[in-house]
């Protein structure tokens, strides 16, 4: 396997594959916490060709491109998206990422839809024993459609309500800002969300992020956290400017920095930024699936150890899987743990970083520390 550049497509496939089919059961056993995956990127061709034949809509990959007749004609079109240095640059990949994932917004017409489109998450992170987690949502992406509110909103408070009966998932959202809308629009969604903040527990940033740095959005943010919403913020790998929007999401934002950030992986390379990090105590969501397609494989690894050996609580994450290559926090995890050469103990601990550093309540977080304890006692009984 090639580990001097970026991995194809078929390679991460098969890799993917490969790390399935070694049946690692104390990685798919143990208790997971989620904290970073955007509900709008695990909208599935499936997903997309049952809503769009729902609702009589047309079914485009890109905004301008042409429609697309069966869902096999929308398999291929997804397939082109996966990032291929033989076949599109960095710039390129990220350009078409974006039209293909806003795109995907338009399938989204009723309740119905926000409620199956959540539930197919919940569903899916039952199988692998995710017990709670955070899920980012993009109103503006919906609302720019002319969706209402309650519709997302209802929609998504129904799903959560069944996961946690019948699925023993529970959950809370985190509202994100798109980094490439006004400042003035942040502030109005902010303001609109606010009868939902009973299912709302935090606010974070996310989308094109080139030019836009943090302290463009410190009046909200800052609303945001006197009204008691907790705070995280989206600095993507090897963006421009990264290394400064890492200093302004951990240090300015808000009077003092954020809660966590998300990606944030270029912080492995300044120890100032380490330190920040750790003398502010915040935790990371990291999502390695989505470096592969950009890092190369032989980078990728001790970038992750760096944080995690400095004792930095980094939690792994799924990100967006309808457009990597089906990888959900379970493969997520299995690659870190062959990028990084971690063992069970190592899984462990990033299973206990993630309840750590979530939102969840003292009790639910307990409950979860505790089910890890056993089901690393199962595998690991003391002699």
């Amino acid at each position: 396997m090639g580990i001097e550049q970026a991995l194809s497509a078929d390679l991460r496939e098969k890799l993917r594959d490969d790390l399935l089919a070694a049946e690692h059961k104390f990685v798919l056993e143990i208790p997971k916490v989620e904290l970073h995956v955007h509900l709008e990127g695990t909208i599935t061709a499936e997903l997309r060709w049952k809503f769009t034949q729902r609702n009589g809509t047309k079914l485009r990959i890109a905004k301008n491109g042409p429609e697309l007749k069966t869902i096999e004609e929308l398999r291929t079109a997804m397939d082109l998206l996966r990032p291929d240095s033989s076949r599109v640059n960095n710039d390129e990949e990220r350009f078409q990422f974006f039209e293909a994932y806003y795109e995907g917004f338009e399938c989204l017409k009723t309740k119905e839809d926000f409620f199956d489109l959540a539930m197919h998450y919940f569903e899916h992170a039952a199988t692998v024993n995710v017990r709670y987690c955070e899920l980012f949502f993009d109103p503006q992406g919906h609302t720019s459609r002319g969706t209402p509110w309650i519709v997302m909103m209802e929609g998504f408070r129904e799903a959560q309500k069944k996961a946690e009966k019948e699925l023993n998932v529970k959950s809370a959202w985190i509202m994100c800002f798109l980094r490439d809308h006004s400042p003035e629009s942040a502030m109005e969604h902010y303001r609109a969300a606010l009868p939902y903040r009973d299912i709302i527990i935090g606010i974070g940033l996310d989308s094109n992020e080139e030019d836009r740095p943090p302290v463009l959005f410190e009046e909200v943010f800052s609303l945001a956290r006197h009204d008691g919403f907790k705070l995280t913020m989206h600095c993507d790998v090897d963006s421009k400017n990264t290394h400064d929007h890492i200093r302004q999401a951990g240090s300015i934002v808000a009077g003092q920095g954020l809660d966590r950030i998300d990606h944030g992986l270029n912080a492995a390379d300044e120890q100032g930024l380490i330190n920040l990090i750790l003398k502010r105590d915040v935790g990371m969501t990291i999502c390695p699936w989505s470096y592969l397609r950009h890092t190369t494989y032989a980078e990728l690894g001790p970038k992750i150890r760096v944080l995690y050996d400095a004792g930095i609580k980094i939690s792994i994450n799924s990100d967006d899987p309808a457009y990597m290559e089906d990888c959900w926090i379970l493969e997520n995890m299995l690659l870190v743990r062959l990028l990084c050469g971690f063992d069970d103990k190592d899984i462990a601990v990033l299973a206990r970083n993630a309840v750590n550093i979530s939102w969840a309540t003292s009790t639910v977080k307990e409950d979860i520390l505790k089910e890890i304890g056993l089901v690393y006692d199962r595998f690991y009984p003391a002699l």
